[in-house]
């Protein structure tokens, strides 16, 4: 990244462009291995469940229930602990709510998952209590997890959890989003910085990821469960259809 402080549109542009391409190049095994672990989870009737707090909700909705991606895919949030959980609405109004101990093992809880289902945790630092609790509770369940982070952040920052575990020191898989510490590409002159790159990148990781997939599962003979856009005429018909497979099992984090 130049060290000038020009905040333009344009400039902006072309520092995302850089770092998209080191993230594409960078993460091409990892990608692979990520691929590998959805198709396999897919092909046996699994889930992917994804999971995030914070601006890493936009990365699981990238994941779970989107037109042209994979339909056995559930998004964990912090307001299933009021859709599922029973909870009052008044508790997500805790600023450090993603933050409290103990919470990850509710949400997974929550999630009811199979044993065959994979995780896709995303976390830009890596360190936040529910979302390392929330790992560990993964792993010690036995499913496949991949973290996505940025790993820049993450070895800068000490761990938080009392474990003290980062998200990636647990993952079977790592995708790396490339981002700075602190997520902003941009300099200003008082010392901040500006424009996140983290949803972007991470969106790219995980659309190549699903590309990836369903290119095995196709290349093995398996019929790849796809959503097509309520939007256009049939989709929404056809989508239930798909849908009614799994029946109970989908479940996606509402507000």
């Amino acid at each position: 990244m130049a060290d000038d402080v020009t905040t333009t549109a344009a400039r902006f542009a072309d520092e995302a462009r850089t770092v998209i391409d080191r993230v594409v190049a960078a993460n091409k095994d990892s990608v692979a291995a990520a691929a590998r672990l959805l198709a396999d989870c897919v092909a046996a009737d699994g889930i992917v469940q994804a999971f995030g707090t914070g601006h890493s909700q936009a990365t699981a909705l990238e994941i779970a229930g989107r037109a042209g991606g994979l339909i056995p895919t559930n998004r964990i949030g912090l307001s299933d602990l009021v859709l599922r959980g029973g909870e009052d609405l008044s508790v997500l109004s805790d600023p450090l709510l993603e933050r409290s101990p103990g919470l990850g093992k509710r949400l997974y809880e929550l999630a009811a998952p199979h044993p065959r289902d994979v995780f896709v945790v995303i976390s830009n630092s890596g360190v936040n209590n529910s979302i390392v609790d929330f790992a560990l509770h993964v792993k010690d369940a036995g499913h496949p997890l991949i973290a996505l982070t940025s790993l820049r952040h993450t070895r800068s920052v000490p761990a938080l959890h009392a474990s003290g575990k980062h998200l990636a020191d647990l993952a079977d898989v790592v995708l790396d989003n490339g981002a700075p510490t602190g997520d902003a590409l941009l300099p200003l002159p008082d010392g901040g910085s500006l424009c996140g790159i983290s949803t972007i990148t991470s969106a790219m990781l995980v659309q190549m990821t699903v590309a990836e997939a369903v290119g095995l599962m196709t290349a093995e003979g398996h019929q790849a469960p796809v959503y097509v856009s309520a939007n256009v005429p049939g989709g929404f018909e056809r989508n239930l259809v798909l849908e009614r497979h799994y029946g109970e099992r989908l479940h996606r984090g509402g507000f």
